[in-house]
């Protein structure tokens, strides 16, 4: 009688490994769901100089031209984030995986305890 492990050959998805091309494009996809809203506000704002004004003076005194280069170069970053990041997963082992991933996760709660500390 023939069991699963027979019939599945190695590196097939019940043993669990993947492909890492896979998995890229998954936490790429995931990364692009983050941060669509950023690019569409970049996008947004590089195709409507009058939002300028918004910024007070911060950008305020910025030429036009400078600041609608400095939205696309924003928003054009902001897309490429989520390819960068799943190559990055794609090419990476699974224990240096789950270091980068134990530290964003205290990065990220350490911001949320100071936010709340010092914001709210």
């Amino acid at each position: 009688m023939a069991t699963r492990h027979d019939q599945e050959p190695h590196g097939g998805v019940l043993s669990g490994n993947g492909s890492p091309g896979l998995w890229g494009a998954l936490i790429g996809i995931i990364i692009f769901a983050f941060v669509a809203v950023p690019i569409s506000a970049a996008v947004r704002f590089a195709t409507h100089p009058s939002t300028q004004q918004l910024f007070g003076g911060r950008l305020e005194g910025a030429s036009t031209t400078g600041y609608v280069v400095f939205w696309w170069i924003v928003a054009i970053l902001l897309l490429a984030l989520p390819f960068l990041v799943g190559w990055g997963v794609a090419n990476l082992s699974g224990k240096t995986l789950g270091v980068i991933a134990a530290i964003v996760g205290v990065f990220f709660v350490a911001i949320l305890i100071m936010g709340q500390l010092f914001v709210f």
